[in-house]
């Protein structure tokens, strides 16, 4: 058993009869954005984030992603980790003490700066503006739940702030976390090809984003509106405007109303 976290970097992938790791161990590359993850499942990382775009810029060293084990830190022979909930109820609690020592070994290797969240339902919402503000920061450290959450005294003193993926209930964080982290990591400088991908897309501007069509012009007897192949771009960027409006006040009026006041 040690205490030296995992940290991925450079994608090592051969054939081989038994499992290995999809990420070979990499030390901190000085200037990267970082996500530490603490979890009860480590082996749950870099899972879908060491594909496509992010996982180019994670081989690539744009940023670099570290788990700290939450077992590891666990009370007794066997790891302990959680408890019963004070005052009765269902359900396990992870204890104030186990996730406080991983707080603080996580926090040894996090750059001076990153904020650090807990993964909860009833968190703040996660958004594609604090996706820019995390891109904004030198990364980002994330407390991945499990059974019926975190003792609050950890929240409390290390100020941690709670953010939800969304309105239900999952059986941890590592799947938001995983989320989270893709969201965050394509605002990166250098991860997308085209910059004007990130501003044109939905929730950049508080709007969704305008449909969009490609070849063949006509496909099962649809036809690509003639608007976009006039070759007229000041007319393209008006109707994807005007659609974007549309789809919002219809699909979102919670979005809509807040572009409206802003508008205002």
């Amino acid at each position: 058993m040690t205490d030296t976290p995992k940290s991925y970097g450079r994608k090592s992938i051969t054939a081989s009869a038994q499992p290995r790791e999809l990420i070979t161990p990499t030390p901190h590359l000085h200037g990267a954005w970082a996500a530490h993850i603490i979890t009860l499942f480590p082996q749950a990382f870099p899972g879908v984030l060491s594909e496509s775009l992010t996982g180019k810029a994670l081989s690539d060293g744009l940023w670099t992603l570290h788990t700290t084990d939450l077992r590891q830190f666990g009370e007794g022979k066997h790891r302990n980790v959680d408890d019963t909930p004070a005052g009765g109820g269902a359900g396990m609690v992870l204890r104030a003490d186990v996730v406080g020592r991983a707080v603080d070994h996580a926090g040894k290797d996090a750059p001076k700066g990153a904020p650090i969240v807990y993964l909860s339902p009833r968190g703040t919402p996660f958004s594609q503006s604090m996706a820019q503000e995390w891109a904004s920061r030198p990364g980002v450290t994330l407390l991945c739940g499990r059974f019926e959450g975190v003792d609050q005294r950890v929240l409390d003193h290390y100020d941690i702030q709670e953010v939800s993926l969304g309105d239900f209930v999952m059986t941890g964080g590592e799947i938001a976390a995983q989320a989270m982290i893709d969201a965050t990591v394509r605002l990166l400088p250098g991860v997308l090809g085209n910059a004007e991908s990130v501003a044109e897309e939905s929730h950049s501007n508080g709007l969704l984003e305008h449909p969009q069509y490609t070849r063949p012009a006509e496909w099962m007897g649809h036809t690509i509106p003639e608007i976009l192949t006039s070759g007229d771009h000041g007319k393209v960027a008006q109707w994807r405007r005007e659609m974007s409006k549309t789809l919002t006040h219809e699909r979102r009026p919670d979005l809509w109303g807040k572009f409206a006041d802003k508008k205002e």
